[in-house]
């Protein structure tokens, strides 16, 4: 089949991008350091945020951001190919972009070039997604920025937005009656993918529902009263 090689290429070169390590990159080039040795050794943009100053983390955050979109929009269509997986034309452009984009998703989570061990996804994940369905991406940005400021932890608000992703599609679609070209296709990957998500804050789950879980209580903006007072 003429798409293989292309395909293969195509996986393989959103992969690697994924796994490009921005956050380490940058903390052994200008502090000497490994940031997964460091707060929750985690490489991701919290960690950053935490570790290296809010501006080193909105770098590593659009850095990360970046590798998903990358993939999507210009790995995913660097060969002139008619892609044929049994469905419309449009359904086959979408899942090509959506296996460029979910490798990007896979190396970053497991980067190739840290032994494994990367970061949580999240940002590669909307990357991914504001080239394929910006809108779920803007529903899940809300959602996200609400549970922060609500209650101060990153990672809530990382879960919650994962989760909104594939319900956001299912609603507009099948509740509203929104046309949403390659639907069908869409709704299976983002649902999987937003299963990894979730799969990927495990610790932090465990955290949250033992209180343990770091909170950023400079960006609870949003105080709800209650009868029992912060740490």
């Amino acid at each position: 089949m003429d798409s293989i090689l292309p395909i293969i290429i195509i996986t393989v070169l959103s992969y690697l991008a994924g796994s490009i390590p921005s956050a380490v990159i940058i903390s052994k080039l200008f502090y000497g350091f490994d940031i997964r040795e460091k707060g929750s050794g985690n490489m991701g943009s919290t960690n950053a945020f935490r570790i290296l100053g809010w501006k080193w983390g909105v770098i590593v955050q659009v850095a990360d951001v970046l590798k998903g979109l990358f993939a999507v929009l210009v790995i995913a269509k660097i060969f002139d190919v008619n892609y044929n997986f049994g469905s419309s034309y449009f359904e086959n452009q979408t899942i090509i972009m959506i296996i460029a984009g979910v490798c990007a998703v896979i190396g970053h989570i497991y980067s190739l070039f840290v032994g494994f061990k990367g970061g949580k996804g999240i940002n590669t994940t909307a990357g991914m997604l504001l080239g394929i369905a910006p809108i779920e991406v803007g529903i899940a940005l809300g959602i996200f920025l609400i549970a922060v400021m609500l209650s101060g932890y990153i990672s809530l608000g990382s879960i919650l937005a994962a989760v909104s992703l594939p319900s956001s599609l299912l609603f507009r679609y099948n509740i509203f009656g929104v046309n949403i070209p390659g639907y069908h296709i869409l709704i299976y990957f983002i649902s999987a993918l937003a299963l990894l998500l979730v799969f990927a804050h495990r610790s932090n789950i465990k955290r949250l529902i033992k209180g343990t879980e770091n909170r950023f209580n400079k960006l609870r903006l949003i105080k709800l009263k209650s009868g029992k007072q912060d740490n």
